[in-house]
């Protein structure tokens, strides 16, 4: 042993910072899919939980008309825990915001201050976001904002998701486009005029499948009907 030296080595090892906590805005569509899939691939941060906007007085999904029943399936084949935050039908900003502050402050005493969301391109909506969000100490994550709609929709297919249309707004699209599943053959029936991902509000959607989880959500199509002047296509759970 050389003069001065020790018996014994000194074995350094870097330590890494435990994952931050982070909750993401779940409608059950593509769009935060697509927000909780990079969020899973990024190793810095930990998704605790999804947080929906439910309808009390229909017991879905709010403006996507989705079943809680399939939700809660959806949650489950992800692995995620599922938080609910309940409003009126006739729920206006008020009583929508008073809502999920609630929720915020519920997750800032589990140590968790940022939300997820799976917008696009919408200046305003974003906007809106950060202001709720200010008022209530929690900030915002778009883990896929600014990316193009186009190219984003066919990834997605490619990757193996399955989505279903739920909800389509008659004066953007054609209310036949309620029931589909997004393909190719319905992004080449899509006029030029609507956002391939629906990002204006042309169309909501339901995944069921894809490589996030654990097993497909299994239902079958129900009638389409319209309510408060959108066409919603009711899925039935399967036994």
């Amino acid at each position: 042993m050389a003069r001065g030296g020790s018996a014994f080595m000194t074995i350094r090892t870097e330590t890494r910072a435990p994952a931050k906590p982070i909750v993401v805005s779940w409608s059950g569509g593509k769009d935060s899919c697509l927000a909780l899939q990079e969020l899973q691939r990024a190793p810095d941060v930990r998704v605790a939980a999804l947080v929906t906007t439910l309808t009390r007085d229909f017991d879905r999904i709010s403006m996507h008309g989705v079943r809680r029943s399939l939700l809660e399936r959806q949650a489950a084949s992800l692995g995620v825990p599922l938080h609910l935050v309940e409003i009126s039908r006739d729920a206006g900003n008020e009583e929508y915001e008073t809502a999920m502050g609630q929720a915020f402050a519920a997750f800032r005493d589990q140590g968790i201050s940022s939300v997820a969301f799976g917008d696009l391109f919408l200046e305003d909506v974003r906007a809106y976001r950060e202001r709720l969000l200010a008022k209530h100490g929690m900030v915002g994550h778009y883990p896929v904002w600014g990316l193009n709609t186009a190219e984003l929709i066919r990834e997605f297919i490619a990757d193996g998701f399955r989505t279903a249309v739920v909800c389509v707004d008659p004066a953007q699209l054609d209310p036949s486009f309620a029931g589909r599943v997004i393909d190719e053959q319905f992004l080449a029936d899509l006029p030029p005029y609507v956002d391939p991902c629906g990002e204006n509000g042309e169309f909501h959607t339901f995944v069921f499948d894809g490589p996030i989880f654990r097993e497909p959500v299994r239902f079958s199509f129900g009638e389409t009907v319209c309510r408060d002047s959108f066409w919603f296509c009711d899925l039935l759970p399967a036994a």
